[in-house]
This record gives C-alpha cells, structure tokens and sequence, in this order.
C-alpha cells in the first residue's frame, strides 16, 4: 500500500470552509472506460470472464428488463469476488492501478484535477464503482476523499457478493456528498458523463458535462 493514505482516511472527507469542494465521477470522466468491469475481466482472465458471464445470463437478462444497475453489479461482485479476502483484493486492486494507469487515464482529465489541487481545493472521487478497488488510482492522485460504492466483508473479512448501501450514482452521489460535508454544502464544481451523475453536477456553481476526452 503506498503512504498516501487508507481507505478509511480518504473516507473522511474533512474540509476546511477556505477550500472549494470539487467532485469528479471515475469512470469515464478520469478514466477512459469501466474501471470495475475492467478490473474484474482482467482479475478474471479470458476463460474465467467468459464463463463467468454465462453464469451471469440471468442476471444479464434481468437488467435488460429492470435496468437496475445496482443488482447487476451486486450479481458481477458475487460471481468473479465472493469470497476472496480484503488483503488479497486490495493487492490486486494496486496491481490493476499500476498496470492500466498510463492507458487508463485521461490526460485533460488530469490537467483540471491538477489545477485544482494547486489552487488549494478539496477533491472528492464520486463513484459508483466500489471503494475498494478505486482506492488505488485515488491515492495515487492524491486525492482527498473518496466516496464509492462499499463493499460488504463478513466476519472473516472476505468479500460476501453484496454491497453494504447503495449504489452510488444518481441521488446516492448527492446523499454521499451530504453526509460527508453537510446537509449545505457548496460544491464549487462538478464533472461526470452520465446520467448518473446529473444530480450531482445540479447542485454544482460550474457543472462540467462530457467535458474531458481526450486518451492517453
């Protein structure tokens, strides 16, 4: 694990009332595609993705009637993570970071999250891919929180199929945001690029919309 700090302490979200809050979606605003889904075929290799999605059939199904995406990725962390242990995902999850990052990242992406560390802001990552495995690309850009969708662990600390709360996009993103720096919260800025980030860039002073696309 690298010392720019935990999962807890990104969680924290502190901010002092000097500091602009900024919010910007992962996938597909600071990266160029699913990081999740990504990770999740890589972890799983070519055999063990394309079995894996043939168990998935019904649920893939399901999702094409319901659209609920919380199920559907509920049923993807179930098939290809139940049961494997914190430690052991959390390395895999820095293995992933490290390999993807140069082809990963947007580079005008990054240009506006610098600039805005410069200028002193609070960055928060907002996305509904799970916390535990942005964790590494939100270290690795210094971020100053981040709020994702968590994991359950049991007793033993492996990864049960289930996500403990809600998917975190849509509303979510805004209730997140709202328990983590209050019910009147400024948020100066915004960026995302999908529907699921509209309610949050509603309540931004400057929304950014499928603004960055550049590829590395």
């Amino acid at each position: 694990m690298s010392d720019m700090g935990s999962l807890q302490e990104l969680r924290q979200s502190r901010i002092n009332s000097e500091q602009p809050l900024v919010a910007f979606d992962f996938d597909g605003t600071l990266t160029i595609r699913d990081s999740f889904t990504q990770f999740l075929r890589w972890k799983a290799g070519p055999g063990g993705w394309a079995l894996g999605l043939v168990k998935l059939a019904p649920a893939l199904a399901a999702y094409g009637r319901d659209r609920d995406r919380g199920r559907i990725k509920a049923a993807s962390v179930k098939e290809f993570l139940a049961g494997m242990d914190r430690e052991s995902l959390e390395a895999e999850a820095e293995r992933f970071a490290d390999l993807v990052w140069d082809r990963f990242m947007r580079p005008d992406a990054l240009k506006v999250w610098n600039d805005w560390g410069e200028r002193g802001a609070h960055r928060v990552i907002v996305t509904a891919s799970p916390e535990t495995t942005v964790e590494p690309f939100a270290r690795r850009l210094g971020a100053e929180a981040l709020l994702g969708t968590p994991l359950t662990f049991d007793a033993e600390g492996r990864v049960t199929g289930a996500f403990d709360g809600a998917n975190c996009r849509g509303e979510e993103k805004v209730r997140r945001l709202k328990a983590a720096y209050g019910e009147d919260l400024v948020l100066t800025a915004a960026y995302g690029d999908t529907s699921g980030d509209a309610e949050m860039l509603a309540i931004a002073q400057s929304p950014g919309f499928r603004v960055f696309a550049q590829r590395p």
